[in-house]
């Protein structure tokens, strides 16, 4: 059993988290935890990188598993694939902490990046769907009684998206985050659980400004010892220009998934899109909703990282 069973359940288009109910915990285990476009496939990269001490672009999604993904594979599948694996494991989620269960012996890294710039991110990756995973994603919507519809497409335009985004709901219990479930609620409930020793947040901010240094955060929680000479190729390896370049490799199948493959997930990596997007109007909704939902120290943490609460840990609720 776990320390922390699930909470509440999450079922949208994409997520179902009851497919965590398969999951059969060893020590050892990594969860890499994210919100959507927040640096899932670059931590991802950093940890397996850690754990198998070298440099070769492995197919990411297909090493490391996205367990709460309604599709393509069925949950058995997806169970057989990891239990059959011997090397230390790392898996990958998209759910809040309060969907998810906590156990003692897994670690959990959550990655966490500036609302505006999770949306904006996001709007681009969906808006490259193929039909085909569309089609799809309707079919998984229609077929749960808890959803009820198929997919809404996005809007051209990325303002009118952060709009639905910040102004509509998709989960139950939720204010906005259509079409996925609340940044905002996510946020809090990965916050809640900071201090727990098994839990690492990272900020997607400290990531591009000081990669080494947070690999090394990463390293250190895991347990795992680098060689000096091996360093800074890994840091090498984990930065977005070496990804994009070895985008075909690392996304494998995944990349058939998006008009343009790999070259379409791997946009730009970039923070602030949203200052040529946005109107001030739209700039007083997320600050209001950030003033609503966050304390002042997660507010700081989300804006800024390590550089604005220095250890999140030790941050006051």
């Amino acid at each position: 059993m776990p320390a922390q069973a699930a909470q509440r359940e999450y079922r949208t288009w994409i997520l179902d988290s009851r497919r965590w109910q398969h999951y059969r915990p060893r020590p050892g285990d990594v969860v890499v935890a994210t919100y959507p476009k927040c640096g899932t496939t670059w931590m991802q990269q950093i940890v397996l990188s850690l754990i198998f001490q070298d440099t070769e672009p492995r197919p990411v999604m297909e090493i490391a598993p996205w367990v709460d993904r309604r599709f393509p594979a069925p949950i058995e599948a997806v169970m057989a694939a990891i239990e059959a694996q011997d090397h230390r494991r790392s898996v990958k989620s998209h759910l809040a902490a309060d969907g998810l269960p906590l156990h003692e012996e897994v670690k959990y890294i959550h990655v966490v990046r500036d609302g505006r710039d999770a949306c904006m991110s996001y709007h681009h990756h969906i808006c490259g769907l193929t039909p085909e995973v569309l089609a799809l994603m309707d079919r998984m919507g229609l077929e749960d009684e808890t959803v009820g519809r198929p997919y809404p497409r996005p809007p051209a335009d990325p303002a009118e998206f952060f709009r639905s985004w910040i102004g509509e709901a998709a989960v139950p219990g939720h204010e906005d985050g259509s079409p996925f479930y609340s940044f905002f609620e996510g946020e809090r409930s990965w916050w809640r659980v900071r201090q727990k020793p098994n839990v690492l947040l990272v900020h997607y901010n400290d990531l591009k400004v000081d990669t080494a240094r947070e690999m090394r955060r990463v390293a250190d929680f895991l347990g795992i010892s680098v060689p000096a000479n091996l360093w800074p190729q890994l840091v090498e390896a984990a930065s977005f220009e070496a990804m994009r370049a070895n985008g075909d490799r690392l996304m494998g199948r995944v990349a058939g998934m998006f008009r343009g493959g790999a070259g379409h997930f791997f946009h730009k990596g970039t923070n602030g899109r949203w200052r040529e997007v946005l109107t001030e109007a739209d700039l007083a909704r997320y600050a209001a909703k950030v003033e609503q939902k966050f304390s002042p120290a997660l507010a700081e943490w989300v804006a800024g990282g390590r550089t604005a609460v220095g250890d999140p840990r030790s941050a006051p609720d």
